[in-house]
């Protein structure tokens, strides 16, 4: 069989190992035979590549950020300040965050950190080459690699030259990004191949856009996509553009663009997800809700908008409604800690007992972390003090201390238990150390508040 077909047929099935070895074996023969080099590259490429929609490095805030529209945004258009939910049935159990925001509940895709890696400068002078029948796929020396050394001579590479190239030049981009992490020369070659397109090709755009995102250069990302969507209607431009609005605190404007991007692609998952997700964050959890419905109806095996459904069930008092959504998960074939635990919870307050603690049991053969175990023993304390039992509750926060010792609401209700059970300069202690994790946490303050009273 020709090695570039079998080479090929590994590829395609996703054999990326093996396609790699099957090109040095090629490049062993030709070192400069450029189809076995582009799709090497592309081999490693596809082995270590990961959806960067998901994962950019959204910053919680910066000092010297100069992106910032206000210090003082109008109510209900900021993701820092966002309102509180006006539902009928108030989130008062919800857990919230520092700022008063309820958690989300789901844990989303977060960064992945891909540094540049230092490659040190090979010799480029020319090979001596012989004429083949691939002899009008040979490339320069900047190809050629060594044995036990790196793949790509970054530095002697023509970035020029490479950009003209259309067969190339976007493998060769992808490479630097992904598998390099060398967003300067990415970028360098980015701006050189849109430049050399006439600026005509969207998606050089889009790809000069993550570039900026990787350097916090929003405004000018959000330049480049919106030149891309003019010329082409794409999800993922869409989605990205959503996300610089993001990062720049700027929901209403993320929300019109999502709006757009339905009216093109109508009942599109992903963008129902981004909308919901957007509702969310803004603190409007029925509309949140709503765009996740829309999203099962378009694709009833989307974990996500199943999980935050039961969650927004759960903490509207409706515990049997949440637990057909996790069952719903659990036959999808999750078996994780945190979707027991959720199971566990419902089981509780839609007084299932006898499936409670077989679904805690569970959660904890499954946790490995220890702040996922600390979780788990902590509503555990929960079954504990609705049996009645506050010794056991006490044991039960007391091991999710010794797993998560920065556990604010762990220290809070150890107060409030041994405060019930008349030990009040104990319970002062818990309370003082649970202010000192968490300063802005609404129960400690009035808890410390009632213990001065008294």
């Amino acid at each position: 069989m020709d090695g570039m077909y079998k080479a090929l047929s590994l590829f395609r099935r996703r054999k990326y190992d093996q396609c790699i070895v099957e090109c040095n074996e090629l490049l062993d023969k030709q070192p400069l035979d450029q189809a076995a080099w582009c799709l090497k590259m592309r081999a490693m490429t596809q082995r270590v590549y990961v959806d960067d929609i998901d994962t950019e490095d959204a910053l919680e805030s910066d000092f010297f950020d100069t992106n910032i529209v206000a210090t003082a945004p109008r109510p209900g258009t900021s993701l820092k300040t966002a309102l509180p939910s006006t539902s009928a049935v108030p989130f008062s159990a919800r857990p919230r965050t520092s700022t008063g925001r309820p958690l989300t509940g789901v844990v989303r895709p977060g960064t992945q950190n891909r540094p540049g890696s230092s490659i040190d400068a090979l010799r480029t002078s020319r090979a001596i080459t012989n004429h083949s029948s691939r002899a009008i796929r040979l490339g320069t020396a900047a190809m050629l690699s060594q044995k036990d050394g790196p793949f790509l001579q970054v530095s002697g590479l023509n970035i020029t030259k490479y950009a003209r190239n259309p067969c190339l030049s976007k493998p060769l981009f992808e490479y630097l990004f992904y598998h390099e992490g060398d967003v300067r020369n990415a970028m360098e070659l980015a701006v050189q191949a849109t430049q050399f397109n006439q600026f005509n090709d969207w998606w050089w755009k889009v790809q000069l856009s993550k570039c900026y995102v990787s350097l916090n250069l929003i405004r000018e990302a959000e330049e480049q996509l919106r030149s891309a969507l003019k010329q082409q209607h794409h999800v993922e431009t869409f989605i990205r553009l959503n996300r610089t609005y993001t990062r720049i605190d700027q929901p209403m404007s993320a929300l019109e663009i999502c709006k757009a991007g339905l009216a093109i692609f109508p009942n599109d998952v992903s963008l129902l997800v981004e909308m919901a997700r957007l509702y969310e964050n803004v603190d409007n959890s029925p509309m949140s809700v709503k765009f996740y419905r829309s999203a099962v109806i378009e694709d009833a095996m989307n974990t996500e908008s199943i999980a935050c459904i039961g969650m927004y069930h759960f903490y509207n008092n409706q515990p049997e409604l949440a637990l057909r959504y996790y069952r719903r998960i659990l036959a999808m074939g999750a078996h994780t800690a945190e979707l027991y635990n959720n199971l566990g919870l419902c089981c509780l307050y839609s007084q299932q007992l006898d499936l409670t603690l077989a679904c805690f049991q569970r959660a904890l053969d499954l946790a490995m972390d220890p702040l996922i175990r600390a979780e788990v023993w902590y509503n555990l304390s929960h079954i504990a003090i609705a049996a009645g039992d506050l010794e056991l509750a006490i044991l039960c926060l007391n091991i999710c201390l010794s797993a998560d010792s920065s556990h604010a609401y762990a220290f809070n209700n150890l107060a409030v238990l041994h405060h019930k059970m008349g030990r009040t300069n104990l319970a002062n202690v818990y309370l003082s150390s649970a202010k000192g994790l968490e300063d802005d946490m609404v129960e400690v303050n009035n808890n410390l508040e009632l213990l001065r009273n008294k």
